[in-house]
């Protein structure tokens, strides 16, 4: 696509209260008391919840396993989020729980269980991609910070009660960003879905556009002329667990860059760091995100793959859309051994501390996007190797 030309692009996020993004903070709050019990614990946990229902399902190997209580976990959980209602039809104190979980495959163990931290293989076979763009503070596409940042505000008012009370904890927003020249010029259309009680069913729509208009001002690019739909279905009462099923992992748009960047097809959530589907994902992104604020270019794509069981990857591949100031192979030396950054499994993930998280959780992560938060001291989102991105590549 020539990103020079003018084109509207949209993206979407989805509350805390979504049936997916319950299923993805239980399932990183199970992983954060694994990795406090064990730092190297090995977890791939998944949830999935329906009507008044939960259950977990996956491998873990851990230390301390015993002291690990997925059913108490996943109700508080649930309780966080705003489920509190049975006659809802999902609530904490109500919703029956149920756990298959097991031991780690010794095959899979055995390919990441090595002597050293530089031989520690990659937890599966794949490719994870990184990505950064100068369009916004955060280094993020305007459309997926935008959608993140309604549904954060309105979550917030929702659980401060008064007026908007009557907000439940299923929602969802899109917005869709014009872009002029490359940048982001106006918003076109705003689209919230937000679950409500009955009382709220007949307040929502008139409150919902002034209130939405006021948490996008700062942006500068709300206009009169910019569209609203708010609940388009005309009522959103039932919803969460109760309206639709919730899984881990299905939303990893939501969860990275809203569309704007390639893909590689694995979900974060519930995975301790030696899976790779997780943690070089974030390594990507903190090289390309490095890379850009360094000015090297505007916008950033890393590809990376790997074999199970192996250390050093397949491939590592930069993608600058045309806006590099230096040639990409210059790039790519800098992301190999020997590099400012290295993708090995066990240095990238003692590089970022991700075994030993400080001021931060995975179950942070797990709702309104893994990447451009500033509320949390993601170590992903450090900008500590630009001055020795600028003197290896010789710019002023």
């Amino acid at each position: 696509m020539n990103q020079n030309r003018d084109y509207v692009f949209t993206s979407e996020s989805v509350s805390e209260g979504h049936p997916d993004k319950v299923a993805d903070q239980i399932s990183d709050a199970i992983l954060d008391a694994c990795l406090d019990a064990d730092p190297g614990a090995h977890v791939a946990c998944e949830t999935a919840v329906g009507p008044d229902f939960a259950v977990n399902l996956g491998e873990i190997t851990c230390d301390g396993w015993d002291a690990v209580d997925p059913e108490t976990i996943a109700r508080e959980v649930v309780r966080g989020i705003g489920y509190d209602n049975p006659a809802e039809g999902f609530a904490a104190d109500t919703f029956r729980h149920l756990s298959r979980l097991h031991g780690q495959s010794p095959d899979i163990a055995m390919g990441v269980n090595r002597d050293t931290i530089a031989e520690q293989g990659a937890g599966d076979q794949g490719m994870m991609f990184g990505y950064a763009t100068n369009e916004t503070p955060e280094f993020m596409p305007a459309p997926i910070v935008l959608s993140h940042l309604v549904l954060r505000r309105l979550a917030a008012l929702r659980k401060a009660g008064g007026r908007y009370a009557y907000l439940r904890p299923d929602a969802k927003a899109q917005i869709s960003v014009r872009y002029a020249g490359g940048r982001p010029a106006r918003i076109e259309t705003v689209v919230v879905s937000h679950m409500t009680t009955e009382a709220g069913d007949a307040l929502v729509r008139a409150d919902m556009e002034p209130l939405v208009r006021e948490i996008l001002a700062p942006s500068g690019l709300v206009d009169d002329a910019t569209v609203f739909h708010v609940n388009p279905t005309g009522k959103f009462v039932v919803g969460g667990p109760m309206g639709d099923s919730g899984l881990t992992g299905r939303k990893i748009i939501v969860d990275t860059y809203g569309g704007a960047a390639a893909h590689g097809g694995g979900a974060f959530s519930g995975k301790d760091p030696s899976k790779v589907d997780r943690s070089a994902a974030y390594y990507a992104r903190y090289a390309a995100k490095n890379l850009v604020a360094a000015g090297v270019a505007d916008r950033c794509q890393i590809q990376v793959s790997y074999a199970i069981g192996v250390a050093r990857p397949t491939s590592v591949f930069v993608d600058t859309y045309g806006t590099a100031r230096v040639p990409e192979e210059r790039i790519e030396a800098l992301l190999k051994d020997g590099g400012l950054f290295d993708f090995r499994p066990g240095l990238l993930v003692r590089e970022l501390g991700l075994t030993h998280p400080e001021g931060w959780s995975y179950r942070d992560t797990a709702a309104y996007g893994h990447f451009g938060r500033t509320d949390k001291p993601f170590p992903w989102e450090r900008l500590d190797k630009v001055d020795a991105i600028r003197a290896a590549l010789c710019l002023a």
